[in-house]
């Protein structure tokens, strides 16, 4: 097989444990305690806010083409999450009623897709994790090539096989699995952190002299 249809083996899902941990973080959160760089850009939710988070089976797919991704759903398993390199394109659809009904019958955790999806109403109704680009009523061509199991860009942010994908409400990161646990203790940090700052905003006791501070540094140093 030719490096234009390359498909690697999968990277099996992490364990519940971890999948339980992350469900627990917004992705602000895990943005913020990784420096604020990791993160797609320009992706929404097209099933409601539903907060998902699975292992990446990666796919880089030919704009507007999916034969790569109906493989890469046959051989995904439960949890894995199907992040599409559709290099942005919205021409035509990858993704629509049919192929998430598919994913959501065999257990996968969803999809992430670079590109566009169709039958918008169907997947609402679906209630099953899909964040894309946009969506459009044209659908795909099925002649290749593409790539399974790649290191993939994503609206801006770098996918690797294997990684810890979280997505809800306001957007999608990926974690490296070797940075798990480290990302995690960071995370719930902050959420003390945040939980007790709300506190003291409901108390009246915020302090905010910081603001000042920052001002005044800044503007010496400039």
């Amino acid at each position: 097989m030719s490096d234009s249809f390359l498909i690697e083996p999968s990277i099996s899902c992490v364990d519940g444990r971890l999948v339980r941990a992350f469900e627990a973080i917004p992705t602000p959160i895990l943005s913020d305690v990784m420096a604020r760089l990791p993160g797609a850009v320009g992706l929404r939710p097209y099933h409601g806010t539903k907060a998902v988070v699975g292992t990446a089976l990666t796919v880089r797919a030919r704009s507007g083409d999916n034969l790569l991704l109906h493989h890469a759903l046959d051989i995904a398993e439960p949890g894995h999450m199907i992040v599409v390199d559709g290099g942005g394109d919205l021409g035509r659809a990858l993704i629509g009623e049919i192929m998430v009904s598919y994913a959501k019958r065999r257990g996968l955790a969803g999809f992430v897709i670079d590109g566009a999806v169709r039958d918008v109403d169907a997947l609402s109704r679906l209630d099953f994790p899909c964040f894309a680009r946009g969506h459009t009523h044209r659908g795909p061509y099925k002649d290749g090539p593409g790539q399974i199991n790649v290191t993939v860009s994503v609206a801006g942010m770098v996918v690797n096989p294997g990684d810890i994908v979280v997505g809800d409400a306001d957007g999608v990161v990926a974690i490296p699995r070797d940075d798990a646990q480290s990302v995690i203790e960071r995370a719930l940090t902050k959420m003390s952190a945040e939980a007790a700052q709300l506190a003291a905003i409901e108390a009246g006791t915020i302090d905010r002299s910081w603001v000042l501070k920052a001002i005044r540094e800044r503007s010496q140093s400039a």
